[in-house]
């Protein structure tokens, strides 16, 4: 049976911590834990997450109307609700501003990989959302295309948001997070991060799953991705304005082309050659309508602007091409 009193109990006590650790400035962040299938407890909005008493505390329904407390619910309920529909493993939800992470969000620099065992253990790749106002359907909108690969998001331009199966551990990702991006900071004013290399974070891969924590590098989709490059999430990179500008790529490790033979043992000219060949029928012969998709922008390179012209992005052309390239290379 649900005690309700004492998880009010437990999300004062988590706002505390995020007050305390300057996760929370004044009236900033929110917490809900949901209590059932259409019951969600929720901070009020306009009041500091470090001096919540257990009757502030509001209950609300899955839809956001308030269904008790003597105190508005947060404005931002609906981003909370929208990471329970899509995950009902979910039990909890917090959302806040820690200050390293949330520099990572104003800068829209990706959090590199490969650095600290315990972020790969109990994260993984941290993706960053498209910046929209918040508050509405729409800021609530753009955790979708990352929550069911991750358990924290980080939010353009605004802060974090973190969810597990109870209040205190939704508040471990997000501290474990901001511990991080504080190390990179002050790694990178030493003038070097070291990054593992690809044995080390396959042992690191192969722990996670021992210990039944999920990741997407550990799935049959990503078996062929580059483990410390965030594959995962790279493809948002661009409608997000993610860039690296910070911190330089990892030292590139397994991907698709080292899983083949017959392209991993090509020559650089020969694939070049070959790539050249298949790219070219390929324009010509335009492509399937299920390949379709949306022209790449003007500035890209002269290879991708013939891509585009077939209506092709870089990463659908090298799916349709691939069998040509090899099919080239046995000749």
């Amino acid at each position: 049976m649900i005690n309700a009193h004492k998880i009010k109990q437990d999300i004062c006590e988590i706002g505390r911590r995020l007050y305390d650790k300057g996760f929370a400035a004044a009236n900033d962040g929110n917490i809900t834990v949901r209590i059932s299938d259409n019951e969600v407890l929720c901070t009020p909005t306009m009041h500091s997450k470090g001096f919540l008493k257990v009757e502030d505390i509001c209950l609300i329904d899955m839809t956001g109307k308030q269904l008790a407390g003597i105190k508005k619910r947060s404005s931002e309920a609906l981003l909370h609700l929208e990471i329970y529909k899509q995950r009902p493993d979910i039990k909890s939800v917090v959302h806040c501003h820690p200050p390293h992470a949330t520099a990572f969000a104003v800068a829209r620099e990706p959090i590199p990989q490969c650095v600290l065992p315990e972020v790969e253990v109990f994260l993984g790749d941290v993706p960053i959302t498209k910046y929209e106002t918040p508050g509405g359907q729409a800021f609530a909108d753009t955790v979708l295309p990352f929550v069911d690969k991750t358990n924290i998001i980080i939010l353009a331009n605004h802060g974090t948001v973190s969810f597990g199966v109870d209040v205190e551990q939704a508040y471990w990702w997000t501290e474990i997070l901001d511990a991080y991006c504080r190390i990179l900071m002050l790694a990178r004013q030493l003038g070097h991060v070291s990054y593992f290399n690809e044995k080390e974070e396959r042992e690191l891969l192969d722990l996670k799953q021992k210990w039944g924590w999920a990741d997407p590098r550990n799935t049959e989709e990503f078996k062929n991705c580059d483990i410390c490059a965030n594959d995962i999430f790279r493809a948002s990179w661009k409608q997000s304005g993610v860039d690296r500008r910070a911190f330089p790529a990892p030292p590139a490790m397994k991907n698709a082309s080292d899983a083949n033979p017959a392209i991993s043992g090509a020559s650089s000219a020969a694939l070049n050659a070959a790539v050249s060949a298949a790219v070219s029928q390929a324009v010509a012969a335009g492509a399937p309508p299920v390949l379709r998709a949306t022209p790449a922008a003007p500035s890209a390179p002269a290879a991708s602007n013939g891509a585009s012209a077939a209506g092709l992005d870089m990463e659908q052309l090298v799916q349709l091409i691939t069998a040509q390239v090899i099919r080239e290379l046995q000749k």
